[in-house]
């Protein structure tokens, strides 16, 4: 897509971050049996913008946001290989502009920041039953590591 442009949110931007949110979430909803019902948020996204252990990313075509990515660098456990981590969230595009590439390049670009920032390993968080969230990760490299399992009693 030759008029893409990948760039920092801005302030300007919440409005649609925040819609954005919501796409995610909404998105989530049928895999996710622990969401609680009614409307809820994920993110801080003021805090999000701010952090200079953060980069938030928007993907915009023609001057109208598209999509949304972050990383944020997180200490990691002792026990890891490597002290801290990038872990990407936030990842959202709009649905007529999915299949072409672009969140690739949302997290290509995040991959490049994080780098810059000293981060050699990068995590994320993704539904088991989501499959093309999954599918879209695993292009970028990533693998399965951890099954996290729940039970309601």
């Amino acid at each position: 897509m030759t008029n893409l442009q990948i760039r920092p949110a801005t302030l300007a931007d919440i409005d649609a971050l925040k819609e954005f949110e919501q796409g995610v979430i909404a998105a989530e909803r049928p895999v996710a049996e622990n969401l609680r019902e009614g409307e809820i948020t994920y993110y801080d996204l003021i805090q999000l913008i701010a952090d200079a252990q953060c980069q938030l990313l928007v993907a915009e075509v023609e001057k109208t946001l598209i999509g949304s990515s972050y990383m944020k660098i997180k200490p990691s456990p002792a026990h890891h290989k490597f002290d801290r981590h990038g872990y990407i969230g936030f990842v959202f595009l709009q649905p007529e502009y999915r299949g072409q590439g672009i969140s690739q390049q949302l997290i290509q670009a995040l991959f490049s920041w994080g780098k810059t920032h000293g981060v050699t390993e990068v995590l994320l968080d993704v539904y088991n039953d989501n499959a093309p969230a999954i599918k879209a990760y695993e292009k970028l490299g990533f693998k399965k590591s951890l099954v996290e399992m729940r039970v309601e009693i």
